[in-house]
């Protein structure tokens, strides 16, 4: 209706005007000439008006964060992945203003290695939109996955009472995911190294985790300048190092005076350098069992292998952290250095043992449904249920789950999924979708679980004894108990040595430089 009712009102001044003067007649009394004293009084009104105009404050713009405010390179960075000084990967990285005081930041991450027989990629792309303003609040974030893992995209939305994610799947319905509460994360987030630079001291937030949908604490400080040679030229470089409560591995990222980012070091083992596009895409096909691996100085004994059994080993390069003693692992000193670690397998005690479900000694964390356990999830619930039935023992039902993944994948490495239902529905994998699969069962059955990281005996094709990087899984049963879905084994026997839980990046300084010097 406005838009047909304006050009005609025009029209029909313009008509009553003409009309006025081609017959000479009086204008209406509407349309008369305005006498001298009003055309005064509006000549009056009409300056107050201008000078009022003049007054008034100009709009002003809206202030940006600090994290736009830093100097960085235009259209983005790239950078070669490195592990163990052999390319396996490539990373971009970006953050710009968007219209309408926003901004965005894009992170894609491509991962290309030998895993077994088979060359497995991964991609994880990453775009999030905040307000552009100091602490500006995230607004929506598109997470996508492809390759090895599986696909998926997820896309959230800020909302009056959180966060609204959507989970999207080739070939299946799009799933709604529970509301997620407010992310703490704001803009500065996006980068902090930057920003702790630019304003010269720490800066602290809770990103928003792309891979688990869960803020973590994140800090990022100052430490001191490097000098080193860029293109034959010794440069000053400044230094951040940012620590997050869920990797807890120090990454330490080096900048120019102008804001370039040349590396990037997470830990001692892997780093990124900074890479033209062209350079940072053109990757090495890496072999990461071989090059991970832990040679031993001899074949373990066949008592390892036997449960009850133990065997010790003596290690090099195994930080402190590490060294807390469980009811699977014992520590001990020596003078050099070196510690001297007691592994040892046992079922659980059948005074210890109770039925389901069990409480959770972490308080619930170990029973939590996660967008990779999905042990809420239908499928996995029936599945469970057909397996158990009635069984109340906590621990038979945990053999049985563990016997019945064993039973039921193919082993097929390389051939991965990051998420339980995934790993049922096709029903293949490794040692990690073995685990995976067996704890959202667990905990669908109202037992705590957890997936351990570390090392297992082997003796591959070349004949070299060596522990290899492994996967398996933690249940608790009225005490704790390790199980290895992967090796049919209701107990893991004592080659297993674990250093960490979840897929936990914590474990990262360790690939590369943990040795084995001795073995009892």
């Amino acid at each position: 209706m406005l838009s047909t009712n304006r050009p005609m009102r025009r029209t029909r001044l313009g008509l009553l005007s003409l009309l006025a003067l081609l017959t000479g007649a009086p204008a209406p009394a509407w349309a008369q000439a305005p006498s001298a004293s009003a055309l005064k009084s509006q000549a009056k009104a009409a300056a107050e008006k201008a000078q009022a105009k003049t007054k008034a404050p100009a709009p002003q713009a809206q202030e940006l964060s600090d994290a736009l405010k830093a100097p960085r390179p235009k259209g983005g960075e790239y950078f070669g992945l490195y592990l163990m000084d052999k390319k396996v990967g490539w990373f971009f990285t970006d953050l710009t203003a968007l219209p309408g005081g926003k901004a965005q930041s894009i992170n894609e991450l491509t991962f290309k290695a030998q895993v077994g027989t088979r060359v497995s990629e991964r991609v994880h792309r990453e775009v999030r939109v905040y307000e552009a303003k100091p602490g500006g609040r995230l607004l929506s974030f598109t997470v996508t996955q492809r390759g090895d893992g599986g696909d998926q995209e997820l896309v959230g939305t800020a909302t009056a009472e959180g966060f609204r994610v959507v989970r999207k799947r080739p070939g299946q319905p799009d799933e709604v995911l529970k509301p997620l509460p407010a992310p703490k994360e704001t803009v500065e987030d996006a980068d902090q190294a930057r920003v702790a630079l630019l304003r010269g001291q720490k800066v602290e937030g809770v990103p928003l985790d792309g891979t688990d949908l869960e803020g973590y604490r994140t800090v990022t400080t100052l430490e001191a300048p490097e000098e080193q040679v860029l293109g034959g030229v010794k440069v000053k470089l400044s230094r951040v190092s940012t620590l997050s409560d869920k990797e807890k591995v120090p990454v330490a990222a080096f900048l120019t005076t102008d804001g370039k980012m040349v590396r990037v070091d997470f830990g001692q083992t892997m780093q990124a350098r900074a890479e033209s596009e062209t350079v940072a895409k053109r990757m090495d096909l890496v072999e990461v069992f071989g090059l991970t691996r832990v040679v031993l100085p001899k074949p373990l004994p066949a008592k390892a292998r036997e449960v009850p059994g133990q065997v010790k080993l003596v290690m090099k390069n195994l930080p402190a952290k590490f060294q807390q003693d469980t009811y699977r692992q014992k520590y001990k000193a020596l003078p050099d250095g070196r510690v001297e670690v007691t592994l040892m397998a046992a079922p659980p005690s059948p005074r210890g043992r109770k039925p389901r479900p069990v409480a959770d000694p972490d308080g619930g964390e170990n029973l939590k449904s996660t967008l990779a356990v999905e042990s809420e999830a239908p499928a996995i619930l029936a599945q469970a249920k057909s397996i158990i039935r009635e069984e109340k023992d906590a621990y038979t039902a945990a053999r049985m789950l563990s016997a019945w993944v064993y039973s039921n994948l193919q082993k097929d490495y390389g051939a991965s999924a990051d998420r339980a239902t995934d790993v049922l529905r096709q029903k293949k994998g490794d040692c990690t979708e073995h685990s995976l699969l067996t704890v959202a069962m667990l905990r669908a059955s109202g037992i705590p679980a957890r997936r351990v990281d570390g090392v297992i005996y082997m003796v591959n094709s070349d004949g070299v004894p060596a522990l290899y990087w492994h996967e398996w899984v933690e249940a608790y049963v009225g005490e704790w108990t390790q199980l290895d879905p992967t090796f049919n084994q209701p107990v893991a026997d004592a080659t297993h040595f674990a250093v960490g839980y979840e897929g936990n990046a914590e474990i990262t300084p360790l690939i590369g430089a943990l040795q084995v010097t001795d073995v009892k």
